[in-house]
């Protein structure tokens, strides 16, 4: 290793640091969005009487378990990455904007800046895709 600072853009190492970061990246993203997921199934009721204590109609729950779930696991694999960030980057932002909006609660405030930075993190998604170790590469690759 020389002294200077190593580059992401130069051989098989700095690939191997670009593929992992990516998938760790995915996967940190995502996870929040599982577990969030599985908890409300875990916890119906209460989450349905919180969302309906808002102003949001409980029986839309069934939809937020499904966007959770199912958009952390495609975001995890790299499935259609680029389409379901762009969908979890537009929940986060409208969660932040539904749940967390009295920012005079300093609580709230940091809920609200943690949804808008993990919208932030979706869009980077969006923008560069999945990265080469997911799904959505692998089509790419078979595609003629």
């Amino acid at each position: 290793m020389s002294a200077s600072s190593p580059t992401i853009s130069g051989g098989s190492d700095s690939r191997l640091i670009e593929h992992s970061a990516a998938i760790a990246g995915r996967v940190l993203l995502a996870v929040l969005f599982l577990l969030s997921g599985l908890g409300k199934i875990g916890a119906y009721a209460e989450t349905a009487a919180y969302m309906s204590a808002t102003g949001v109609p409980g029986a839309l729950l069934p939809i937020v378990i499904a966007t959770e779930t199912l958009g952390s696991l495609a975001i995890i694999l790299g499935w259609r990455t680029r389409i379901v960030a762009f969908l979890l980057a537009g929940f986060s932002l409208l969660t932040a904007i539904t749940f967390h909006r009295h920012f005079a609660d300093q609580n709230q405030l940091t809920h609200f800046l943690k949804n808008v930075s993990i919208a932030g993190g979706f869009l980077l998604l969006v923008a560069y895709g999945a990265g080469p170790w997911s799904l959505d590469q692998r089509r790419a690759m078979r595609s003629p």
